[in-house]
């Protein structure tokens, strides 16, 4: 039986068009994913959007549309980046679906039977564009903590979730388990916010100043909090509280995936829900960095938002995929920059991997018609062939510890180490020595099984490559990554005819590469 694996992206705010930040965390997630299937388990990967409150009303506005018009409208702009990014979400869930409003209501009415829901009336300073109340000790000057803009002064009669009741027991519970905040400099970002008294958490808006939200159950003037409809649903999403529906995945989440600028939702909001209603903690929240211009958070709010669409037409969905991945270690923020964009698909795509594949290709057909030489045992002391099969066991430590950079890294170490190794056998030299003929038919063949063993590692991490070079060897990657011994043993088939085919990664001022995906 596989072992199930629930991951989830949060739900993505349909106020403005998807940029880099959005591409960064489903790339991510989508790695994870694919990891995660190689090695044999059951996925459910989640994503979707998050279309309510105060923000999407003045948007829609703005437009002069109606709130579900607006976000109809918009939803199909991400699920289109997804198609075009190769992101193989298993459901995609809205919070204007009937199923997840039903989820939250039962919530709700759950919460209050325990005990855990009060009515009163607030007085305080209130942020729209984050769409949360703070206390006046809480504001930073006369401003919003979290974004530094202006606040106003309101008094209504709202509903409340007893988030202070479970200070305590969360900070037992984080300490307690390690891993349940990942990387460990935002667990103790969290650790440290828990350090100052939790205020209660208003959990709705008076309809009179916000209509476009969850009916509140028991009140028709008052509509959810954005927040508290959102974080549900990743339990609306497996069927619970709605009767006779089968559950589409377990609970709880192994991984959330998150930015650091909305982990106090997910690691304080969203753990301290599930306890109010008696359900399993998700057992990582991994929370990752911005991207940056110029020292500058790249966001639609700031007007400097990088269009992926447009960077996947110049440069192909795998470079795109490959320099988000590898530019940054989750936990810290990525410095976004298109020159540096370019260069690494010259040096790492185009010259390290493309090249070695070219030259390695070149020289089968010139020196064995292009079949991949017989295999000898002698061939298992080569070092190259050591490392390409001792490469699995190392990869899946780091990715079991979700460090796609590191393993890249380690990918590519062999694919560097491989080019060393063309330089310093010569082949061509070998070529004109009969006597050599059998070196030169290990070199070629180590060669050849060290691309194999690559390329079937980076099915997770740059799909539309991997693909075209395992189809080229005739290798099925799918189940090799099962088992260690499965995949420290030659791929290639004996004998097969190779063929070269397109550059892998063409040089930039030829036309676009086939998987550009637009």
């Amino acid at each position: 039986m596989t072992d199930p694996f629930y991951l989830t992206t949060p739900l993505y705010y349909v106020n403005a068009r998807p940029h880099i930040g959005h591409a960064y965390t489903n790339i991510l997630c989508d790695t994870f994913a694919r990891w995660k299937r190689l090695r044999g388990a059951d996925v459910f990967f989640l994503t979707g959007t998050d279309e309510h409150g105060t923000k999407i009303e003045k948007a829609a506005k703005a437009e002069a549309k109606d709130p579900r018009a607006y976000v109809d409208a918009m939803v199909p702009q991400f699920k289109e980046l997804w198609t075009i990014l190769g992101i193989d979400y298993d459901y995609f869930i809205r919070t204007t679906d009937e199923s997840h409003k039903k989820t939250v209501a039962f919530i709700l009415r759950d919460l209050e039977v325990r005990g855990e829901i009060y009515k009163a009336t607030y007085a305080g300073w209130y942020c729209t564009p984050c769409e949360s109340f703070w206390t006046e000790l809480q504001l930073k000057g006369d401003r919003c903590p979290d974004c530094q803009r202006e606040v106003q002064q309101l008094s209504e009669d709202n509903y409340f979730f007893k988030l202070s009741k479970y200070q305590e027991w969360l900070i037992q519970y984080i300490e307690a388990h390690p891993d349940f905040i990942r990387p460990e400099i935002r667990r103790n970002e969290i650790l440290g916010f828990l350090r100052e008294p939790l205020e209660d958490l208003c959990i709705t808006r008076p309809r009179a100043r916000l209509s476009w939200g969850i009916d509140y159950p028991n009140s028709k003037d008052h509509v959810v909090y954005v927040w508290f409809d959102a974080l549900i649903n990743y339990v609306s999403a497996t069927g619970y509280g709605r009767e006779g529906e089968k559950s589409k995945a377990a609970w709880p989440a192994d991984l959330h995936v998150v930015g650091k600028d909305i982990l106090r939702q997910h690691a304080v909001y969203w753990p301290i829900m599930l306890k109010a209603c008696g359900l399993e903690m998700p057992r990582t929240v991994l929370a990752h960095g911005w991207w940056t211009m110029s020292g500058t958070k790249v966001s639609k709010s700031r007007g400097n938002a990088v269009d992926p669409i447009e960077l996947v037409k110049k440069y192909g969905v795998d470079a795109f995929r490959y320099f988000l991945l590898h530019e940054v270690t989750i936990g810290n923020d990525g410095a976004f920059s298109e020159d540096l964009l370019g260069e690494r698909y010259t040096t790492d795509l185009a010259n390290d991997l493309g090249n070695l594949w070219f030259r390695i290709m070149t020289m089968l057909q010139k020196y064995f018609d292009g079949k991949i030489p017989a295999f000898e045992n002698r061939y298992l002391e080569n070092e190259l062939l050591k490392k390409s099969f001792d490469l699995l066991a190392r990869v899946s430590v780091t990715m079991e510890g979700y460090d796609p950079r590191t393993a890249l890294s380690q990918i590519f170490e062999v694919i560097t180490r491989a080019n060393q190794y063309v330089e310093e056998k010569k082949p061509w030299v070998l070529a004109k020595d009969p006597v050599q003929k059998g070196v030169l038919a290990e070199t070629l063949f180590v060669l050849t099984e060290a691309m194999a063993h690559a390329a079937v590692l980076l099915q997770a991490f740059i799909p539309g490559t991997s693909a075209k070079v395992l189809d080229r060897l005739g290798i099925q990657g799918a189940g090799l990554l099962g088992s260690s011994a499965g995949f420290a043993k030659p791929l290639v088939p004996e004998g097969r005819v190779i063929e070269r085919g397109e550059a892998l990664f063409p040089r930039l001022d030829e036309p676009a590469p086939k998987d550009a995906g637009v």
